[in-house]
Parts: C-alpha cells; structure tokens; sequence
C-alpha cells in the first residue's frame, strides 16, 4: 500500500503576525510535516562552546515554521493539532543567557552545553543519561491583534508554552482569532523537566508531524491539551486531560486553570460547579509549564481519566 504524500513546511518567521502570507493551506483533517530548527535559529552548533553564547543575536531565536492556513477556520473555532511524530537530530544544547530565567541574578554568565541523543535517551554527562521524550515548545496561532508580537511569552492562542507534555500522541487546541487561525510551530525540544528553570531545554532540530482539525465554535478561553496513557508515568493507563491558565500571576493563572476544568468537568461529565470544584481539589493535579518567559507563566491543570469509569 502506498502512503499518501505528507506536504513538509520549510518556510520559517520570527513573530506572530497575521498579516504574515500563508505558507501553505490545509484542510481539516490533513497532516502536515515541519522541518524545525533549533530554538538559536541555527547559530549555534555542535561544536559551539559558552564563548560563543554573548554572539547570540535575540532576534533571530525561536523560528517557528509556517503559517499554515486552515481552511474554515474562523474567529471562534479551536483548532486541534494531533502529534503524531517526531524525526530527532543527534545532539542539542543546554544554554545559560545572561539576564534569563528563573535564577537570572545568580548565574549572570554565559553557559553552554551539548548533549548527544537518540530516539530513546539523552546522553547529558558520561554519568547522566535522560529518558528522551521529544515535544515542540512553542506552538501557536496567530492573535487578532495586529503584529508583530515575539514568539516568546505564552498567549491564549499559544506560543512559548513549553509544556513538556505536548509528545507523541498528545492533542493540543487553541483558540482560533483569525481567520485560516494562522498556525506555526517550532523550538523543539530533546527533553525537559517542568518549568525550564534556566530558560532553555535540550534544544535541538527535528522534523514533527503534525494533523488538524476544526471544533466549529468552541470558544475556549486558553490552550487545552490532552496526554495520552502512553506518554506518561504507569500512574495512570487513560491518561489525562488539561486545562491551562496564563498571566503574570502564578496564583491567578492556577484559578483560570481550575475554571477551566470545572467548565470541561460540566461540559464532559455534566458535574454541578460544586461537586466539579470538590473533584478538582481531591484529583487535579496544578503543575507549572513555564515560568521563564516574561511577561506571562503558565499552569496547567491535570485531571486523571482512569478515575471515572
């Protein structure tokens, strides 16, 4: 049996803008291929050492490949992207960028690291060896409002979000504010422990496929995403489903992210706001996504599906 021809993305941008001129156009329910660079845009390599880090040009990090327009896809709608797949590289890096991340005053010098990877582990010392478990880190749409706007900091339509979660099988979906949604990718990562404390993972170039598709009039006030059984610790078979919030207030962002889960517990299982906001308390689990990328974090709420029945 032949399989079909799967398009591959090579165009790449800088910012989110919706004025940007679509690279391609797909259909619901089509699959897409990106070929992705690393988070430095490729000015970093495999033989780059910490002496190279205060070249780094900012304005260059962070491509993201697309845009990608998604037929009827309208102001409204969500838009779901399957991961299906990712082609590692062999190596990536591990960065400290002066004035970045969660302990930027303490660690004010340039750091560089390399670290060797297969589809199965990450070799970060002779003595460290990481499970790898690929995901892209910034993932979006385009805002209703006019741009350029950086890729950087997490949006309610996407971008930096970083959530080590979104692997293979995971679903994400994001709010939809224009029209064709305007879709890119890129930043991915080899691995990643939650928060990305320093401000970068195991950056590395891969190639992701991904499949869209459309829910007419949703309306989701952030990103939500689903993880499956496979993809997690053997706690729980089912796997999950998340809600997220996000601002610049952790507190705040954790609220959202209940909200919105007590809004998919009544939706999904038709629980009163009472019992749904007890549930979320004995059985949700709150976990930080992303804590480095001013001016917003990101939370998200984990609810196990192996406890209903």
């Amino acid at each position: 049996m032949t399989r079909p021809h799967i398009h591959t993305i090579h165009h790449h941008h800088f910012g989110w803008d919706n004025s940007l001129t679509p690279t391609h156009r797909a259909e619901s329910g089509d699959t897409l291929a990106f070929t992705i660079q690393d988070a430095s845009g490729g000015q970093l390599n495999e033989h780059s050492t910490s002496a190279d880090v205060p070249n780094f040009d900012f304005s260059l990090t962070n491509p993201v490949n697309g845009p990608v327009f998604i037929e009827g896809a309208e102001p409204g709608d969500v838009l779901s992207i399957e991961i299906l797949d990712f082609q590692e590289s062999a190596w990536g890096w591990t960065g400290i960028l002066p004035g970045f991340g969660l302990l930027a005053a303490d660690f004010p010098e340039p750091w560089l690291h390399i670290s060797h990877y297969d589809r199965s582990s990450v070799k970060f010392t002779p003595e460290i060896t990481l499970p790898t478990r690929p995901f892209t880190g910034t993932i979006g749409v385009a805002p209703a409002e006019p741009g350029p706007h950086s890729v950087v900091p997490p949006r309610r339509v996407g971008g930096n979000l970083d959530i080590r979660d979104l692997t293979r099988g995971a679903k994400l979906y994001l709010p939809v504010e224009v029209e064709g949604a305007l879709f890119s990718v890129g930043d991915t990562h080899a691995c990643q422990g939650d928060g990305e404390v320093c401000g970068t993972a195991v950056e590395t170039a891969m190639t992701v496929q991904l499949k869209f598709g459309l829910l007419k009039g949703a309306n989701f006030s952030a990103p939500r995403f689903e993880v499956p059984g496979s993809s997690m610790a053997p706690i729980d078979g089912k796997g999950y489903y998340a809600t997220t919030g996000l601002g610049p207030d952790l507190y705040a962002a954790s609220q959202d992210a209940i909200r919105a889960m007590i809004d998919h517990l009544g939706r999904e299982y038709r629980l009163g706001p009472e019992l749904a906001y007890a549930l979320c308390s004995v059985a949700v689990d709150l976990k930080i996504s992303e804590i480095v990328d001013a001016p917003n974090w990101l939370v998200s709420a984990y609810l196990p599906r192996g406890i209903f029945r």
